[in-house]
């Protein structure tokens, strides 16, 4: 039962990734991609460490996982925050240019 739930929850995070790649190509606009790409995949990587952490292994291992999702949790929100900010930046010198 415990490996069902496991492949449940990485099967779950796949679909979270894909819809995180769709709502890239079909947003119109930077924030939104930014915002239903950074949230897709954390919600996806979660789900898939949270289904490896099920299977059998160490407690090290989920715990290496779990500190794993946290720095890319981390990271893409704060590289998020930057490329918005750049590209709020650079449309502010393009209209003090015109």
């Amino acid at each position: 039962m415990i490996d069902f739930l496991g492949w449940l929850l990485i099967g779950l995070g796949i679909i979270f990734f894909l819809s995180g790649t769709l709502a890239l190509l079909r947003f119109p606009d930077l924030n939104t991609r930014l915002h239903a790409l950074t949230k897709a995949d954390n919600l996806g990587l979660g789900l898939v460490i949270l289904g490896l952490a099920l299977h059998p292994g160490s407690l090290t291992i989920a715990l290496k996982l779990f500190l794993i999702w946290l720095l890319v949790t981390l990271a893409s929100a704060s590289i998020a925050h930057l490329i918005a900010r750049s590209a709020l930046t650079a449309k502010h010198r393009l209209e003090d240019e015109l």
